[in-house]
């Protein structure tokens, strides 16, 4: 089976987590609308079809004109958002908005009643009304993830079943949604059956290679008791491959070498690979929009390296070549 590239990512305008994004949190407060359309452009280039927006507000403020939130972020950019979806239209990406981490703390309540819970339904209206224009917004993201216990929590499934019904009324249609506790997971008919009642379009697991959960052998017994089961559900199947390593509580891009067998080992497993993350843990070699440690260009050109000896790509903005 030929060797699937990486052809997703999350990015975000500033990194959720105290610490992790240290590398680039300070760039992309700097980016205007041209080095958005810039950084959306090298991902592209890197065969990158698929974009998910970790936020669009945290801490109780937002990063583009609003109405439900009084507080703004303070970017160069006025509207990111406009500027990253304006970008993705003109390459002709999907990009999927999360719905969640807008206040302290980030995680929030799996309740489907209360305060918090209508700010969710707010912050959809708002972002379909002034952006569902854009035909790169494709669908939403559901950042509170699901934390699997051999089983996806019921109270997870009502919740994500309830907030999907909303957003498809509303549009766009898709959702996706990327659970942790992954090597857990008991593939049996309860399982298959949680699938086939989960209301989402797509699942993209994360290997948990770069928390150090799990290992490279363990990944590999996993992904292919899910691929079981998701055929079983008649569900995609899809990995959230983790690039970084931790240095202290900075993320930091992950050796190559690692990366590698994390790819090699999934990508005949699922029908799609997205990465934690390109922005921050790769940038091209003498980019004008470098966001991240300098040893992110190193893990962008071995990648590049290691997938044209695969005979996959250079890739061309348009991405003819990668099926999404």
């Amino acid at each position: 089976m030929k060797m699937k590239p990486l052809t997703g990512t999350w990015f975000d305008f500033f990194h959720c987590n105290p610490y992790e994004g240290d590398t680039w949190n300070a760039a992309t407060q700097q980016f205007t609308a041209e080095d958005w359309d810039l950084k959306l452009t090298e991902m592209a280039e890197a065969g990158m079809d698929t974009l998910v927006l970790l936020s669009v507000a945290l801490h109780g403020k937002a990063f583009y004109p609003s109405e439900v939130f009084p507080l703004r972020w303070d970017t160069v950019c006025s509207d990111p958002m406009e500027a990253v979806l304006s970008a993705a239209d003109r390459l002709g990406l999907s990009l999927y908005v999360g719905l969640g981490f807008f206040t302290t703390p980030i995680m929030g309540s799996l309740s489907t009643e209360g305060e918090h819970n209508a700010l969710k339904y707010s912050v959809a209206e708002e972002l379909a009304s002034k952006y569902g224009h854009h035909p790169s917004f494709t669908g939403w993201y559901f950042p509170v993830e699901a934390a699997i216990h051999n089983y996806f929590p019921e109270p997870y499934i009502a919740y994500a079943n309830d907030l999907a019904d909303f957003v498809r009324r509303l549009g766009p249609s898709k959702v996706l949604i990327a659970p942790y506790g992954t090597r857990s997971v008991i593939p049996d008919d309860r399982f298959v059956s949680q699938l086939r009642s989960l209301d989402v379009d797509y699942i993209a697991y994360q290997d948990e290679i770069g928390v150090n959960r799990t290992t490279v052998e363990d990944v590999y017994r996993t992904f292919s008791g899910l691929r079981e089961a998701h055929e079983r559900a008649a569900k995609p199947l899809w990995a959230d491959i983790e690039l970084f390593r931790f240095q202290g509580k900075v993320l930091m891009p992950a050796d190559f070498e690692r990366v590698r067998l994390q790819i090699e080992t999934v990508s005949p497993l699922v029908d799609k690979l997205l990465c934690y993350q390109y922005l921050g843990l790769m940038n091209k070699e003498n980019s004008a929009v470098f966001a991240g440690h300098e040893s992110s260009a190193v893990l962008y050109r071995e990648y590049m390296n290691y997938m044209k000896l695969q005979g996959i790509g250079p890739f061309e903005a348009g991405l003819d070549q990668i099926s999404s």
